[in-house]
């Protein structure tokens, strides 16, 4: 398979080459696609001469922005499986091979890299992250374990087939959910659930939750029926 793995970088400047160095060695022949979303502190920069594609916004628009840029390059360079993943590091790249086998064994069109509940989780983010997963399990008649995360590997097909709307977070569900509701098999993978690292969250607490209940809220009566 053709893959190419997708990174939306904002202000990731600390970890960025690192990301990349890990994802090349756990996937050599893959086609590493860095999405600078308008940062200042580098994070372009530390993303050059590592082999990786660069593409860059020249102001901050958002990751939901970012994730489309970097998706529409790897479907136009013929990938054949695309694979999301922060910046940040708290998405294992090594964990990537796992991602791609139900994909390879024809089992799933989206397989979510889904993290576990336990103490490293914030209790704030446990709860949010399991309410999530309970309602777009309702919404796309099939078990989702992390609604949440942006690790992630799909098909071009997928890719293709769903447009998914937002700019901001709520990309990632949207993008879920319409996955969901088209009929696309979605697996979930135990990932190791990884926080810190010392990077901040740009996730806007009033906005990007309002953002995120909105895309939720557009299958209201898949929820209550």
């Amino acid at each position: 398979m053709r893959v190419a793995v997708v990174i939306p970088a904002y202000q990731a400047a600390s970890s960025i080459r690192a990301v990349i160095a890990r994802t090349r060695a756990a996937l050599p022949a893959a086609e590493i696609v860095v999405v600078d979303d308008g940062s200042t502190d580098g994070t372009g920069d530390g993303g050059r001469g590592t082999g990786a594609t660069l593409l860059t916004h020249p102001r901050n628009r958002g990751k939901g922005v970012s994730l489309r840029a970097g998706v529409a390059h790897a479907c136009a360079h013929d990938a054949a499986v695309i694979v999301t993943l922060d910046a940040d590091g708290q998405h294992p790249p090594e964990e990537i091979p796992r991602l791609l086998r139900p994909i390879a064994d024809g089992d799933a069109d989206l397989v979510l890299g889904a993290r576990q509940r336990d103490g490293v989780m914030p209790l704030s983010r446990r709860f949010t992250n399991w309410l999530s997963a309970t309602l777009a399990s309702r919404i796309g008649g099939q078990h989702v374990r992390d609604a949440q995360t942006g690790f992630r590997a799909f098909t071009r097909q997928l890719a293709m087939g769903v447009q998914a709307a937002g700019d901001r977070y709520e990309y990632e569900a949207n993008f879920l959910l319409d996955a969901l509701r088209a009929g696309y098999r979605v697996v979930s993978v135990e990932v190791p659930t990884i926080y810190g690292r010392g990077a901040r969250s740009h996730f806007r607490a009033w906005g990007d939750t309002w953002r995120m209940a909105r895309a939720f809220g557009r299958h209201a009566r898949r929820i209550v029926l």
